[in-house]
C-alpha cells in the first residue's frame, strides 16, 4: 500500500436501485466525452470504492453530487448521510441546487443543513464546441436569475464545484471576481480533451485568466482521453501546466470514480498522478494529494 495519505476530492456514489440517476437510468445514453458509459450503469457503494482504491491510502473521499433525480435535490444527500453512517463514507459532499430555480433559497438553506455538505454544483449552461460559445444565455455564469442563486452561496458559506469546458473560463473569471467571498473549485482541469497544440493552447490561456483569482482552486481529474487508456504519457503535461498555472497550493487530485474507470483502474490514475509530480518537495505533494482539499472542503471540522 502506498502510505502517502489521500483525500480523494472527486468520487461518486449511486444505487441505481433506490433512486433515479437520469443519466444512468433512462434507456438511451447522453453524449459523453468517453463515449460509450454503459460500463458504469451500475451500482457503485463504498465497498466498491475501497476495492478499488486498496493500493492507496485513503483517508477521506468528497462526494460530488451525481445528476440524482432534478426535482429531489435533497434525496441524494439524505442517502448519502445514511451511507457516510453505514461505512464511513463519503466524509463530505458538494450537493445538488439549481440556482435558477425559484426555490433556490429554501433548497440551499436544507442542504446547508446537512453536516455533510459544503458546497453545491450546478453545470451551466455551455456550448459542446468553443465555436459555438456566447456569453449570457439562460442558464450560463452571466444569466441575471442564475447569478442571483449564486449570490446565495455566501449566506451558507457554501463552496461552487465548476463543470465547464475551458471556452467558458471567461465568465468563470468574472464570476470569481464578483464574488470574491465563494470558494470556486473548477472540475476535472477544465476539461482539456482537445490535445491539438492549438486547444492545449487555449485551455492554458483560459486557466491562466481565472487562476488570476485566489479563491479559485483547479481540481485534477477527468483528463481521460476518449476510446484510449489513461496513460502518463498522455496526461503528464496537462498536469505540470495546470500545477504550473495555479500553484501546488490550489490543485487538488481526485479519482472522478467509478467515472474514470472507462478509461483506467484506479491504480493506473493515482499511480500516473504520483509519477508526473515525484520530482516535487514532500511538502507539496502532500498538498496537491490531501491538505488542500482538507483546507478547501473543510474536513479537519466544520466551523
Amino acid at each position: 500500500m502506498d502510505p502517502l495519505p489521500i483525500i480523494d476530492a472527486h468520487a461518486h456514489f449511486w444505487d441505481l436501485a433506490a433512486h433515479t440517476y437520469p443519466w444512468l437510468c433512462d434507456p438511451e445514453l447522453i453524449p459523453f466525452r468517453y463515449g460509450d458509459y454503459s460500463a458504469i450503469r451500475r451500482n457503485y457503494l463504498p465497498a466498491d470504492y475501497r476495492r478499488d482504491s486498496q493500493a492507496f491510502t485513503i483517508t477521506g473521499l468528497v462526494h460530488i453530487e451525481a445528476e440524482h433525480d432534478p426535482a429531489d435535490p435533497l434525496g441524494e444527500t439524505l442517502w448519502l448521510e445514511e451511507i457516510a453512517g453505514r461505512h464511513g463514507l463519503p466524509s463530505a459532499c458538494v450537493c445538488q441546487a439549481w440556482l435558477d430555480r425559484a426555490d433556490v433559497a429554501e433548497v440551499l438553506a436544507a442542504q446547508a443543513a446537512s453536516p455533510l455538505v459544503r458546497g453545491i454544483r450546478q453545470k451551466p449552461a455551455a456550448a459542446a464546441d468553443p465555436r459555438d460559445a456566447r456569453r449570457g444565455g439562460p442558464g450560463s455564469m452571466d444569466d441575471p436569475t442564475w447569478r442571483r442563486g449564486y449570490a446565495l452561496l455566501a449566506r451558507h458559506r457554501m463552496s461552487f464545484d465548476l463543470q465547464t469546458p475551458y471556452w467558458h473560463l471567461d465568465a468563470a473569471r468574472e464570476l470569481a471576481a464578483d464574488f470574491p467571498e465563494t470558494q470556486v473549485i473548477i472540475n476535472h482541469t477544465g476539461l482539456p480533451a482537445d490535445r491539438s497544440a492549438e486547444g492545449l493552447r487555449a485551455w492554458r490561456a483560459a486557466l491562466e485568466g481565472v487562476a488570476a483569482h485566489g479563491n479559485v482552486a483547479l481540481k485534477i481529474s477527468g483528463i481521460g482521453l476518449s476510446s484510449r487508456p489513461w496513460t502518463v504519457a498522455d496526461n503528464r503535461g496537462v498536469v505540470r501546466d495546470a500545477i504550473a498555472t495555479f500553484g501546488t497550493g490550489r490543485c487538488l487530485f481526485a479519482s472522478n470514480f467509478p467515472v474514470d474507470s472507462l478509461v483506467a483502474d484506479f491504480t493506473t490514475i493515482f499511480s500516473g498522478y504520483r509519477k508526473i509530480t515525484r520530482e516535487l518537495p514532500d511538502q507539496e505533494i502532500a498538498a496537491l494529494f490531501h491538505d488542500n482539499a482538507a483546507r478547501i472542503y473543510r474536513l479537519e471540522g466544520r466551523p
